[in-house]
């Protein structure tokens, strides 16, 4: 199967340049927004540096980054547990339709499990835009339910 020419792996400090890339790259395709290098380049360094934070998962190819996500945490105390925030996703045009996302999730799915006795993992989460109808398939397709709520947001003066 094509899929399994794909390596997955916890993201590395090494990652940092082709991350910053493919945040940039999925604001650009998703929201039309040019985000800045320079910011983006200090927050995917802050997580790399600060596991509590969240981590990257990457898909790897011939050693080249395929694709990625991040995965940050909400503490809910109606379930007595933390949901994993799956976003920033992104995988190169030339490597889509090939399996990647549902390997990446496939990854944070196992991570969790194996985590179960550290932390207690109550489900995975994500947003996505109202017309990427493509990735609203795809997650539906591995599992993942419309949750019916709405995403509102306070953002800092100066930020975008």
């Amino acid at each position: 199967m094509v899929e399994n020419k794909f390596l997955i792996r916890l993201a590395k400090s090494d990652d940092l340049d082709v991350l910053v890339e493919f945040n940039r790259a999925t604001a650009l395709e998703t929201e039309n927004k040019d985000l800045s290098i320079e910011i983006v380049t200090a927050g995917v360094e802050t997580l790399l540096k600060n596991p509590i934070l969240g981590f990257y998962i990457v898909a790897e190819n011939q050693n080249k980054v395929a694709g990625s996500l991040m995965v940050t945490t909400e503490w809910s105390d109606w379930r007595n547990g933390i949901f994993w925030w799956i976003q920033s996703v992104y995988v190169k045009p030339e490597f889509r339709r090939q399996g990647i996302y549902r390997r990446l999730y496939e990854f944070v799915k196992e991570k969790a499990r194996k985590e179960q006795n550290e932390l207690r993992i109550c489900g995975f989460r994500l947003y996505v835009e109202h017309q990427n109808t493509v990735a609203q398939k795809t997650y539906e397709a591995l599992g993942m339910k419309d949750t019916g709520y709405k995403l509102y947001e306070e953002l800092e003066l100066g930020l975008q």
